[in-house]
């Protein structure tokens, strides 16, 4: 039986989706034109400060650029340039590409009856330059870019009402390019509400963004609305592909300490594991009761319905799309312990592991482990949708720019998931994350480049914007063409 074929597998599937990503709030720029209203992204001041100024309870989300620096604003004006980006992802050889639409470039408040032709036709063109090219679109419904409007005025996922709003932006975008775009997503990183709401539910301060009984109404408003997505997708097309998007990082306990171990097990049941098990399998996890306790929440004061939980379990995602950068160490029982940043997850120091030039532990290990993991558990195809290395890259006399650090970050983490490949993983495919520079989402800056493909940008939105390709761009084409045999 092929099922038990000893041979080793040494490299990828011919339909491999080999790509990258990105997300409209961090590169398309043109914040405010062709109709387009402000995202939530749009109020976030630009900088390492900007989660610190925006969980402040006195940040009123007015875009105020005499006060703050906005550089998604600008973005690497994606919007104008992306035919030339687009014909830079083909010469690398993508064979599929995921970005986001703007929900407030399609709906511009967010409540809208009637979509903005305008932002509907950029993406019509976005996707045919993508087709043209063989290119096969990955579409994240909703990736950090709720209407501003939606937050200040209903309170964010929160509010039942969001359910409806999203429903008809979904249906509007799904409708419209179905017939040609045939994998999506629909939340980004919906998990990172645990650690930052604002992003992922549009909960700010004034409407209650630290109280986790808002934050767990707006994660079942958000289940309910991906199981409406996955429903119409699957009305129009049972061969459109739906799938969830998760953070995942890795967990270790520090020690043998039965005190750390069982405070691992808890930070893998509710980080990496919570949402996914929702909108995978269709239902709550056992671990959920514990989970409300611990955070304070009174069931009774929870707005969900037999309704609802029979949609979940009727229309759960066809796969699993994932982040993965790093991985992090879990430790209760040593209080002076030294901690380190992460994608929106910081940690306990890994004393076994390199870390970033943001201090991030590069661990290509833990990839593999999160596949093992992820399939493991839930039996469904698995899409590694983000991984990079966000670093300084500096532009030689010569005009060059010689990243091997970021080749041998991208080579590890290959190297991890052919050998997932031979653990017995289903893998659909690898989207290395920025795969042009943009604006970061936890820093808001340009320097914190992540690309195969240099913008000339400075943190302060200056620059040509002239696009150059790396030494990475040269290696990932050599990867593509040869199925990851050549790493």
């Amino acid at each position: 039986m092929a099922v038990f074929n000893g041979t080793p597998i040494t490299q990828f599937p011919k339909d491999f989706l080999w790509g990258g990503a990105t997300a409209a709030n961090q590169l398309e720029g043109a914040w405010n034109q062709d109709g387009k209203g402000p995202s939530i992204d749009d109020a976030l001041p630009g900088g390492k400060a900007r989660f610190a100024i925006a969980g402040s309870p006195d940040f009123d989300w007015q875009i105020d650029e005499k006060k703050y620096l906005y550089p998604n604003h600008r973005g690497i004006e994606h919007y104008q340039y992306f035919k030339d980006d687009i014909k830079l992802f083909a010469e690398m050889g993508f064979k599929c590409y995921r970005f986001s639409v703007a929900w407030s470039r399609i709906f511009p408040q967010g409540d809208e009856t009637t979509p903005n032709e305008a932002g509907l036709k950029f993406y019509d063109q976005l996707i045919d330059e993508c087709l043209k090219y063989h290119i096969e679109p990955v579409i994240t419904i909703s990736h950090y870019e709720l209407p501003l409007n939606l937050a200040k005025k209903y309170g964010g996922w929160k509010n039942r009402q969001l359910i409806d709003f999203y429903q008809r932006f979904a249906e509007v975008i799904l409708k419209r390019y179905s017939d040609r775009v045939h994998y999506w997503m629909t939340f980004n990183e919906i998990n990172s509400a645990f650690h930052f709401p604002v992003m992922s539910q549009g909960l700010v301060p004034s409407t209650g963004s630290q109280d986790f009984t808002n934050i767990f109404q707006a994660w079942h408003n958000q289940f309910v609305a991906s199981a409406l997505a996955v429903k119409f997708a699957h009305q129009l097309d049972l061969n459109l592909k739906i799938g969830c998007m998760i953070l995942y990082a890795t967990s270790y306990p520090v020690d043998a300490d039965p005190l750390n171990q069982l405070a691992n097990l808890k930070v893998n049941q509710d980080l990496n594991f919570f949402c996914a098990d929702v909108q995978v399998r269709g239902k709550y996890p056992a671990t959920t009761a514990r989970l409300l306790r611990e955070h304070h929440v009174d069931p009774q004061k929870l707005t969900i319905t037999e309704q609802d939980l029979q949609l979940i379990a009727a229309y759960p995602v066809d796969y699993i799309g994932f982040s993965y950068y790093m991985s992090t160490v879990t430790d209760v029982t040593h209080q002076n312990a030294e901690n380190v940043a992460g994608n929106l997850v910081g940690g306990v120091k890994n004393p076994f592991l390199k870390t970033s030039d943001w201090g991030w532990q590069i661990d290509p290990t833990g990839l593999r482990i999160a596949l093992n993991q992820l399939y493991g558990r839930y039996q469904k195809p698995l899409f590694v949708v983000e991984n990079g290395l966000g670093a300084v890259d500096k532009l030689t006399v010569a005009g060059k720019i010689h990243d091997d650090y970021r080749i041998d970050y991208l080579r590890q983490h290959i190297k991890a998931m052919l050998g997932a490949l031979n653990d017995g993983v289903n893998l659909m495919g690898y989207t290395p994350w920025g795969c042009i520079d943009l604006v970061s989402a936890s820093t808001g800056q340009m320097s914190k480049r992540y690309g195969f493909i240099y913008v000339d940008l400075d943190d302060q939105g200056q620059g040509s914007l002239e696009r150059i390709r790396k030494d990475s761009f040269y290696w990932y084409q050599k990867v593509i063409k040869s199925q990851g045999q050549e790493i």
